[in-house]
């Protein structure tokens, strides 16, 4: 709020001049610009820092620094936590300068605003699935960047967690003996998310699921795939002992 007022008062001052507020404004240097911005930030005001970047880029558009200032206006907003203003600046970025070198780290910059979003397994709203695709998409493009690696591991990690919230609903389905449903989000894990550690236990629950509704080679298959990949999971010790309906389900398929 004090910055807001100096600027009013400033421009109270400058109002008996020649031209308009926007003319005034546009005058001021953008190496002036540029020091502001960065003394906002060093100072982590990070919300007048991304304000004052975007002024930047925004009165000086041709200017070789213009890229620059789009960087560091959604670096600013994303350490404000305004994630949702720091995606729009780098969709800028990207839209006006795709192929400055600044684009890998662009791309990183907006998978991480996605993934600070990610929360609950019950309640995510599908956060993940996006910084996903931001990542997927830096590895693909930019294998050797120097945000790769990074990007690579949180892949791994987006991967566990779009499969566990598969398998949260998938097992709330089968509780409700809706089969069919937790049939599709099963199979939905292991075809799509074979390096995650999900899978081993969803092959368990299709073989569960399939002997339920009465489907013993389809349930025999999955226990032979868990069995063949997963010789030593716990899942495959699970299912060796498992006994009852089950186990007579299998054997019938025999």
């Amino acid at each position: 709020m004090k910055k807001i007022f100096m600027l009013m008062g400033a421009l109270a001052v400058l109002a008996g001049c020649a031209g308009t507020d926007k003319e005034i404004e546009a005058d001021k240097p953008l190496k002036e610009i540029y020091e502001t911005a960065y003394a906002e930030f060093n100072d982590e005001n990070y919300e007048a820092a991304a304000a004052e970047f975007l002024k930047a880029e925004n009165q000086y558009p041709s200017s070789s620094w213009a890229a620059d200032a789009l960087v560091m206006a959604a670096y600013s907003q994303y350490m404000d936590k305004d994630f949702a203003g720091a995606i729009l600046t780098a969709d800028r970025f990207m839209r006006f300068h795709p192929g400055h070198r600044d684009v890998p780290y662009i791309l990183y910059l907006r998978g991480m605003c996605y993934y600070r979003q990610v929360s609950d397994v019950r309640r995510e709203p599908g956060m993940s699935v996006y910084a996903l695709q931001q990542f997927q998409q830096l590895v693909e493009r930019f294998p050797k960047s120097e945000y790769a690696k990074n990007a690579e591991n949180k892949i791994i990690i987006l991967k566990n967690y779009i499969a566990g919230k598969m398998m949260y609903s998938a097992r709330a389905d089968m509780q409700k003996e809706n089969w069919p449903s937790a049939i599709s989000k099963f199979q939905s894990v292991v075809s799509g998310a074979q390096e995650t550690v999900m899978t081993p236990e969803a092959m368990f629950r299709l073989t569960e699921c399939y002997t339920a509704i009465g489907l013993p080679q389809q349930a025999q298959g999955y226990a032979e795939m868990l069995k063949l990949n997963f010789p030593d999971n716990e899942w495959t010790k699970k299912l060796e002992k498992k006994s009852g309906d089950f186990e007579q389900g299998l054997k019938s398929s025999k």
